[in-house]
């Protein structure tokens, strides 16, 4: 196969575990997310929000659940999805969410590339809302 300069076409991908971003560009950035342990249901202590970006979701293979969480200051109630392959996922900018992924996982991501820990805080959970999460997940994945 035929090296293509990379002036033309940029090529990236990721096979390890967690978040990776692989291309920013601009006001964007693209990153993969596959399985990690933090991610397991029992490991979820916390629910992330993104103050200035919405931030999309693409499920690749492998299952996935996103995990929304009302609520401004304090998240008052949670809510799951779990992804279908190729449909994009929009969560919107300031809502609460967090996700768990199977070992088969991976996850397109799309955001704006000055998305960080500064503008992004996260919210501890209690731990029914805890109990929540893995009753979820048991719920859609072992139906």
């Amino acid at each position: 196969m035929e090296k293509i300069d990379e002036h033309l076409l940029e090529v990236r991908s990721y096979e390890g575990e967690g978040y990776q971003p692989l291309i920013d560009y601009d006001q964007w950035r693209v990153a993969i997310l596959r399985y990690c342990d933090e991610l397991l249901p029992h490991r979820i202590f916390a629910m992330q929000r993104h103050n200035e970006t919405d931030e999309v979701f693409v499920l690749l293979e492998g299952r996935c659940i996103l995990f929304l969480g009302e609520g401004k200051e304090t998240i008052t109630s949670i809510t799951s999805i779990d992804l279908e392959p190729r449909k994009v996922y929009n969560v919107r900018r300031g809502v609460w969410h967090s996700h768990t992924l199977n070992s088969e996982a991976s996850v397109l991501i799309v955001e704006n590339c000055n998305t960080t820990i500064q503008n992004s805080p996260k919210k501890l959970l209690s731990d029914e809302q805890r109990r929540r999460i893995v009753d979820l997940t048991h719920d859609l994945w072992q139906a």
